[in-house]
């Protein structure tokens, strides 16, 4: 009995593919899926042999054999008759959630793998939706209708973005459309709700009445999605750490270098220097017999704050403003070139780095630090003014304790 469902399973499958290349026969060896929505039908490659886990996912999800669902979703093709409910015109369009809300998942999240070869470089582009975070993978993918690189793992340097941290857009590219981009450009079009309050759901529903997979050749034939998934799955958060923690090591070594190279060219400043332990670096250039405050003291800071090539980003002085080409007329005009006020205790709501820097000096100190990224503005920067892992120099004066 065993043996005849057996060989009638293998039939059936061998006839659905026949039935495929029939259809598509210009479709080369691989995995691929087939969305054929009231709109039209699209195809897309899928990229099981680079982004695994990721691929086994979906292709579980869509023939209803995925290990992890929860039990409403168990033994059902899950993408079938569900609707693209998110649609962006000029970026994507996104579906994969059951309630239509943007909400729902199947039960689970996962972390998705990636590979550095794909990027969201292109319309068409097959790639995860997640809530902000690698592990906040579940059933909901976007297919992009412009390049949107700023959504990929690696920067444009290559290097892996800190995707565990907050606003940092992180998505896994699975797949590319091969067939029916105009249908995706057609659905990108379509009148949604009201996009003024970023309720991008269409009017009328988008709805993929089936998610098919194509399986051409005898190695996408024998891709078994939920054992590959179960067999991955835990590997790829512990991969994204080990590189995560290899390009830490990598920019601190940059960083130690470049304190270096910061302390060698302002040797001609003889002050005294701190060398702290924490790699933050910094060279009095004027120290006072001013007071030294007290931790409930509040005290008011001038400082200047430069790139490592010396462009100056921000400043206090509006002398400093206008030597660096950078000032601010409208900020001039209202008198907003002044001393910040801060409490000198480890409270005090600036980068570590400036932070120690502060609590090393007395009123009418003077001094040059240098705060190397991870104690700066971190692994993401502060968009749109200090980009990723960027070393910072900052000239410092404690100008007095506040009133």
């Amino acid at each position: 009995m065993i043996k005849k469902a057996l060989t009638t399973f293998i039939i059936l499958v061998v006839l659905a593919n026949i039935s495929c290349q029939e259809k598509y026969p210009n479709l080369e060896d691989g995995l691929y899926a087939e969305f054929v929505t009231n709109k039209g039908t699209m195809v897309a490659e899928l990229y099981y042999e680079d982004v695994p886990v990721t691929v086994a996912n979906f292709v579980a999800l869509a023939e209803g054999n995925h290990p992890m669902v929860s039990e409403e979703y168990k033994g059902k093709r899950y993408y079938d008759s569900v609707t693209f409910h998110r649609v962006i015109d000029k970026f994507m369009i996104q579906g994969g959630d059951p309630t239509a809300t943007g909400m729902g998942d199947p039960g689970y999240k996962f972390a998705a793998d990636f590979n550095k070869k794909y990027s969201h470089d292109a319309p068409g582009m097959l790639s995860m939706a997640n809530g902000g975070n690698i592990n906040t993978n579940g059933s909901q993918f976007f297919i992009t209708e412009l390049p949107i690189q700023r959504l990929d793992f690696f920067d444009a340097e290559g290097n892996l973005k800190p995707c565990d941290q907050p606003r940092v857009s992180c998505h896994s590219v699975f797949g590319k459309l091969v067939k029916g981009l105009e249908v995706q450009d057609s659905i990108s079009n379509v009148k949604v709700i009201d996009p003024a309050r970023r309720n991008h759901k269409p009017v009328e529903d988008v709805i993929i009445t089936e998610l098919n997979i194509i399986r051409i050749g005898k190695d996408a034939k024998f891709f078994d999605a939920p054992k590959v998934f179960e067999e991955g799955m835990p590997k790829v958060e512990a991969e994204f750490t080990r590189i995560k923690e290899e390009a830490k090591k990598e920019a601190e070594e940059k960083a130690k270098i470049a304190k270096e190279e910061f302390l060698k060219k302002n040797e001609e400043l003889t002050g005294r220097r701190i060398e702290s332990p924490t790699g933050m670096a910094m060279i009095f250039t004027h120290e006072s017999d001013g007071v030294q405050p007290k931790s409930t003291d509040r005290v008011n800071i001038d400082c200047a704050g430069y790139f490592e090539n010396g462009e100056l980003f921000w400043t206090t002085w509006e002398e400093v403003a206008k030597k660096n080409g950078k000032l601010d007329e409208r900020q001039a005009q209202s008198g907003q070139y002044k001393p910040f006020t801060m409490p000198y205790n480890e409270t005090a709501s600036l980068v570590a780095g400036f932070r120690e820097a502060m609590l090393n000096m007395k009123v009418g100190d003077k001094a040059r630090v240098f705060i190397p990224y991870y104690l700066g503005y971190g692994d993401a920067g502060r968009a749109p003014l200090i980009p990723p892992k960027t070393n910072l120099v900052f000239d410092i004066e404690i100008a007095g304790i506040a009133e």
